[in-house]
C-alpha cells in the first residue's frame, strides 16, 4: 500500500486522521466484543439451566403419560386427549441487545386447568390430569428453550462478526495505514535533507 501513495504532506496528514479514526473504532468494537460475550455466557448459563430442566420435564411427563395409559388403558388418554380443541397463543417480539435483534418469545394459555381443556371432567382421571398438566409445563420450556437456542446463535453470528472486523483492523487495516504514513513521513524527511543539501551547496557556490 505504501508505494501506491503520494508522498505529501496533505496525504500524511490525511493518513493521520485516518488512522485516528480506526484505532477509535477498533476499540469501540473491541468494546462490543467484550459485551457481547459477557452477554452470551449468561444466556449460555440460562440455556444450561433451561435445558436440565426441560429434560427432567420430558422424563416426568412420559413417566405420567404411560402411567395414565396403564392405569386408565391408552384409548380413554387418546379419547381424552382428543376432545381437547383449544390450541395456546405464541407470540414472538424483537429485544435489542448491543445492537444484535433477538425474538422474545412468550406463550399464552398453555397451562390451563381441567375446565379450560374443554374435555368432560367425567372423562377423565386424575392420572389423565396429570399427565396433561405436565405435558402444557414441558410445552411452556419447550419454548422457552426455543427462545433462549435462538438468542444464543443470533450472538454467536455477531461475536464472530465483531471478532473479524476487530482482527480486520488491527492486523491489517491499521498496520498498512501505518507503513504508508510511516513511508511517507520517510520521504519527507529525505526530500527535506535534500534541499537543505542542495541549498547550502548554492549558498557555499554564491560564497565563492
Amino acid at each position: 500500500m505504501s508505494q501506491d501513495v503520494k508522498p505529501t504532506r496533505s496525504e500524511e496528514l490525511r493518513l493521520k486522521e485516518k488512522i485516528e479514526l480506526a484505532e477509535d473504532g477498533h476499540d469501540i468494537l473491541e468494546k462490543k466484543r467484550d459485551g457481547l460475550i459477557h452477554e452470551f455466557m449468561q444466556v449460555v448459563d440460562n440455556a444450561r439451566d433451561t435445558n436440565q430442566e426441560l429434560a427432567d420435564l420430558y422424563t416426568r411427563s412420559m413417566n405420567r403419560i404411560q402411567r395414565a395409559e396403564a392405569l386408565d388403558g391408552s384409548s380413554v388418554v387418546r379419547s381424552t386427549a382428543s376432545r381437547i380443541r383449544s390450541e395456546p397463543t405464541i407470540t414472538s417480539r424483537e429485544q435489542n441487545i448491543m445492537g444484535v435483534v433477538v425474538p422474545e418469545i412468550e406463550s399464552i394459555d398453555v397451562q390451563r386447568t381441567v375446565l379450560e381443556r374443554n374435555y368432560p371432567v367425567t372423562s377423565s382421571t386424575a392420572h389423565t390430569d396429570s399427565a396433561a398438566d405436565s405435558f402444557e409445563e414441558l410445552l411452556e420450556k419447550v419454548v422457552q428453550a426455543a427462545e433462549t437456542q435462538t438468542k444464543i446463535l443470533k450472538l454467536l453470528e455477531e461475536i464472530e462478526k465483531t471478532k473479524r472486523r476487530v482482527n480486520a483492523l488491527e492486523h491489517n487495516t491499521i498496520p498498512e495505514m501505518k507503513d504508508a504514513k510511516s513511508y511517507i513521513s520517510q520521504t519527507l524527511r529525505e526530500e527535506a535533507r535534500e534541499e537543505t543539501f542542495r541549498m547550502k551547496k548554492i549558498k557555499e557556490m554564491q560564497e565563492d
